[in-house]
């Protein structure tokens, strides 16, 4: 069972957590054998990525997942395994500054675009804007989720600086916390929006 917000109100859902080939694909990886789904033989290719402003030459086939090679192959952990499906967004990254779904992405679409994850929030040892809300808003528990939820909260304030919050829980309605922390993250991009906006106004008087 899944929890989602819509319009303020928690729900409960049903997902199923993935297809046969995902599982394997994630079976193969946590162990390092055959999936329980079998299947032929892949063929693997060297690839350049450019994940967080920086080049990095992978050997992968085109059809794994973005998560697993950057959690495998990068170890870039910060984006997690979740549903599979794309629905719960715990393997939320950007791609060229969109929302993307990294446990249904093949790797092979994203040569030669700009792949930004959670650990490329940070700058020069400084958390993030929305990183320091979340803290101080206490917009976590388990953090399972955060990682996800701080991504797609960071697309949203590049294309819409001062989001009221209906237009946040909108966004907002693809990233699930089984914690029941919305309001809390909702306040914290509250707080991150105002922060970037009085940044931006102060530089704009230098």
């Amino acid at each position: 069972m899944v929890p989602i917000l819509a319009s303020g109100v928690l729900k409960v859902i049903v997902r199923p957590m993935g297809t046969l080939a995902q599982f394997a694909e994630l079976w193969a990886s946590w162990f390092g054998m055959a999936g329980p789904a079998g299947g032929g033989s892949r063929v693997s290719s060297v690839m350049e990525l450019c994940v967080n402003g920086s080049a990095h030459r992978v050997n992968a086939e085109a059809e794994k997942s973005l998560l697993l090679v950057l959690r495998d192959d990068l170890g870039l952990t910060g984006a997690k395994i979740g549903c599979g499906e794309g629905e719960c967004g715990t393997c939320t990254v950007l791609v060229d500054n969109e929302v993307c779904r990294a446990c249904m992405t093949p790797v092979g679409t994203v040569i030669g675009k700009r792949i930004r994850t959670v650990e490329g929030l940070e700058e020069h040892g400084e958390l993030h804007p929305l990183q320091q809300a979340f803290l101080e808003c206490g917009a976590l528990q388990c953090g399972y989720c955060t990682a996800g939820m701080l991504m797609a909260a960071w697309a949203l304030l590049q294309r819409n600086p001062m989001p009221t919050e209906p237009e946040i829980i909108a966004h907002m309605q693809g990233n699930v916390c089984r914690c029941g922390c919305y309001p809390r993250i909702v306040r914290a991009i509250q707080q991150a929006s105002r922060h970037l906006d009085a940044s931006a106004a102060f530089e704009a008087r230098r």
